[in-house]
């Protein structure tokens, strides 16, 4: 216990008020409190005692989330207080995460962690700073959106949970204000923890038309409010009133006809914290509730009740001793019609931090928030499962849920449309109040598919191509391709795929790929080019060292495309010829062709390719090629149908005379035989 040299009596009292409101977590109404105090205090004479009220200041406002928390640290730490306790660089840190501001964070966590090195909350809040730049450019598969009619402006709204197994009625805590008859406003009385107005049970449901229904107070739970002094601003400590209790983080029974919900409320001006509430559902209300008794100490503070499935095990929070420390999550088991055994959750779950809002899936996952493990500031929504390898003890692998779920700012309060991963969950990301709202959250089915054009070798698209695809499950399809020449696949999880494009009077062309081990959709785009067998085929991009015949490194590509078409095609044998331009003696460029058609047939048969399948030919300058569209559309000095012979090029510019004695040094290869083996 601190004992201080008191300024002056008004402070001494101010202080000794604000310590009491503050031990009874009404951090909102302390805090208040302890800003007036500090503003009539002297950092000379009173640095000490100023220190601490500054520190405790920030404790208040670092509780309820409010912006001015890091300032108030600040000022504790001007007037040395760090001296008396430095928990104050934890708490900072903590408060500039949860503002965004990674680097100062880090700066006080590292200045906690001199003193308790081994401190876990420290440990992994430095630890997720560092990391948050990388776990942003992680992607997710989930995605999100605000569930707009369920929130309300200046409002808090969140904690959503489904009835039961009924994914058409919904349930969440809510501030609203409620509409009265003339359409004016009923003020509720302002929680002295938050300053925000008081927490209540809202429930919705879906019509005909699949939408939300309005949002009423749960049935049967709210009687006839109090008198005027239920109206007022002031604690019933201070003025006798009558108060609103709190209700809120609800969870049901499979059967939708049972809820164990958080309830508080101050009695004889005391707040004995919160509960935990059961109520009935019969001829569509609530029955009147019932403490559920989970310690003998009924000082005990607990609350967030969640199920499990089967209706056999509840887990909960509470500050209740044998725990980590802060908030901590516990479970306790169903005999007969009490809970019995509370227990705290396995080693890794709890941290000295705060662990709430847990929720058990269909599934057996358990999800929970934590201000504690490595998120990216506040409360963060994680996921953990048991670690089956452990047979004697319960070891949990817990994973951050990550972006879009989690951010600067509380995430919490999650829920899932029974056994899918479909659901709701709340934040107060990207308000600057701090109110909370409520997002859904969706995974889309993982979709693969392949698509892509099927064109000839001068890049028109084939009409009556056809793909034939074959899986590793026992696919084996035929899919025609459209008027342009394009097609579109669905493929399955999992699966080895073999694609073979054909079309009348061309080659075949085959892929091969996989989807196993993909953790998203996916979308392969497969374009063929099909080689036409009536015709001869440029091969682009094959080279040969200047004024010789032997294959550049160059050339490995092109090369490697052309012995795939012979193996997608091992009926087919070919003619592989060479070119050159009319420059030079011709029984030069006769005798450099022959060897450069060679060469290319060297190359092939090293690879793998029968010899009988090859015929190579040297054609010198005595085939200049004759221009299509297509080589007219590139260059349209040249005429459709014309040959790029000698008596043309000499017409031209020497800038154009140099492009066709480029477009006739070439390689080309044409179909001689389709029956290679067949007979």
């Amino acid at each position: 216990m601190m004992i201080w040299i008191m300024p002056g009596c008004s402070v001494q009292k101010k202080i000794k008020r604000a310590d009491r409101k503050f031990a009874i977590g009404e951090y909102y109404t302390a805090g208040d409190i302890y800003k007036q105090c500090y503003s009539r205090l002297s950092t000379k004479k009173d640095r000490e005692l100023k220190g601490y009220v500054a520190y405790r200041q920030g404790e208040c406002y670092r509780l309820i989330n409010n912006q001015r928390a890091t300032n108030a640290y600040n000022n504790a730490l001007r007037c040395k207080y760090q001296l008396k306790d430095s928990t104050v660089y934890l708490h900072f840190a903590q408060a500039l995460q949860y503002q965004g501001k990674y680097k100062d964070a880090i700066k006080n966590y590292e200045l906690y962690l001199e003193k308790h090195p081994d401190n876990y909350v420290a440990q992994a809040g430095k630890y997720a700073c560092g990391k948050i730049d990388e776990w942003k450019k992680q992607g997710s598969r989930y995605k999100t959106s605000e569930a707009k009619e369920f929130n309300q402006k200046r409002t808090s709204n969140f904690a959503p949970m489904f009835i039961g197994s009924n994914t058409d009625a919904l349930m969440f805590t809510s501030n609203r204000q409620e509409k009265q008859k003339g359409g004016t406003k009923k003020l509720k009385r302002p929680s002295n923890v938050t300053g925000q107005q008081l927490f209540q049970l809202y429930q919705t449901r879906k019509n005909a038309a699949g939408e939300w229904e309005d949002i009423v107070l749960a049935e049967g739970l709210y009687g006839e409010q109090g008198g005027e002094g239920d109206q007022k601003n002031d604690s019933t400590e201070e003025k006798g009133g009558k108060t609103n209790a709190e209700m809120g983080v609800c969870s049901f029974s499979r059967d939708g006809r049972m809820m164990l919900f958080t309830y508080s409320k101050p009695i004889n001006g005391k707040d004995l914290g919160a509960k935990i509430y059961s109520s009935e559902r019969a001829s569509g209300e609530w029955s009147e509730a019932q403490e559920v008794k989970l310690f003998a100490d009924s000082s005990i503070t607990v609350g967030h009740p969640a199920l499990n499935s089967t209706g056999d095990t509840l887990y909960f929070v509470s500050d209740a001793p044998r725990g980590v420390g802060g908030k901590d999550i516990w479970f306790a088991e169903l005999e007969g019609d009490e809970w019995i055994n509370p227990q705290p959750l396995g080693a890794g779950i709890n941290t000295t931090a705060d662990e709430m809002y847990p929720y058990v899936h269909e599934d057996g996952t358990l999800y929970f928030s934590s201000n504690g493990q490595p998120g990216y500031g506040g409360l963060d929504i994680f996921k953990a499962t048991r670690d089956t390898t452990y047979k004697d003890s319960v070891v949990w692998v817990i994973f951050n849920m990550g972006a879009p779920f989690n951010g600067i700012g509380d995430d919490f309060g999650i829920t899932f449309a029974g056994n899918t991963q479909n659901g709701f969950f709340s934040s107060n990301k990207g308000d600057k109040k701090g109110f909370d709202k409520i997002y859904q959250f969706w995974l889309p089915e993982m979709e693969f598919i392949a698509e892509g054009t099927v064109r000839d070798e001068q890049g028109e698209p084939i009409a009556d191509a056809k793909l034939r695809i074959v899986g590793s499950d026992g696919t084996n399809s035929r899919v025609n391709a459209r008027r342009d020449g394009t097609y579109k696949i669905k493929l399955n999880k999992e699966v080895k795929y073999v694609m073979l494009a054909t079309a009348r009077g061309y080659l075949n062309a085959k892929e091969q790929w996989d989807t196993k081990g993909l953790k998203d959709s996916k979308t392969y785009t497969l374009d063929f080019a099909l080689s036409p067998i009536s015709r001869p085929v440029k091969m682009e991009n094959i080279f040969y060292e200047f004024g010789r015949w032997e294959l550049t490194q160059a050339s490995e590509k092109e090369m490697e495309g052309l012995i795939k078409l012979l193996n997608d095609n091992p009926n087919i044998t070919i003619e592989l010829s060479a070119h050159t331009d009319m420059k030079g003696n011709e029984e030069f460029n006769q005798e450099l062709s022959q060897k450069r058609a060679q060469a290319c047939c060297d190359y092939l048969i090293k690879k793998g390719i029968e010899k009988e399948r090859l015929t190579p030919v040297g054609y010198g300058k005595s085939k200049p090629v004759v221009a299509d569209k297509a080589l007219n559309k590139q260059y349209p000095f040249i005429p459709v149908d014309q040959a790029l012979d000698e008596e043309f090029i000499l017409k031209l510019k020497s800038d154009q005379q140099e492009i066709c004695n480029q477009i006739n040094r070439r390689t080309e290869f044409k179909v001689i035989k389709t029956t290679y083996k067949l007979y």
